[in-house]
């Protein structure tokens, strides 16, 4: 099945979204990027048992601070799917897309500085 999902999606893999740590969140905000999002099992059927959880934790935690620092909390965030679940996957990232779109540029821009 070929998903159609917007070009400028950069899709990184992890064994678990457990292992998505709250510096790779915040990094990829201070080199530029608008926006990002965190795909994981759908809650309770992580197949490390709490790493989906884990990620939900991390994901919350970054959008506190980018709070606290003057941007926007959406443009981060966290959804939750199964991996048979492809359409719905292609649906998120037009979403994702869409809204940081409406949120417009990250205001550090590709420097890292404000």
């Amino acid at each position: 099945m070929r998903l159609d999902y917007p070009a400028n999606i950069k899709i990184i893999r992890v064994p678990c979204t457990g292992k998505v740590d709250v510096m790779y969140l915040l990094r990829s905000i201070q080199k530029g990027a608008d926006g990002v999002y965190v795909v994981g099992c759908l809650e309770g059927t992580c197949h490390y048992k709490e790493g989906n959880l884990r990620a939900r934790e991390r994901v919350d935690y970054v959008r506190m601070l980018l709070e606290e620092i003057g941007l926007e909390a959406d443009r981060v965030r966290m959804y939750n799917l199964s991996s048979g679940e492809g359409p719905t996957f292609a649906a998120y990232a037009r979403e994702m897309t869409e809204h940081i779109k409406a949120l417009g540029p990250n205001p550090l821009g590709k420097s890292g500085k404000a």
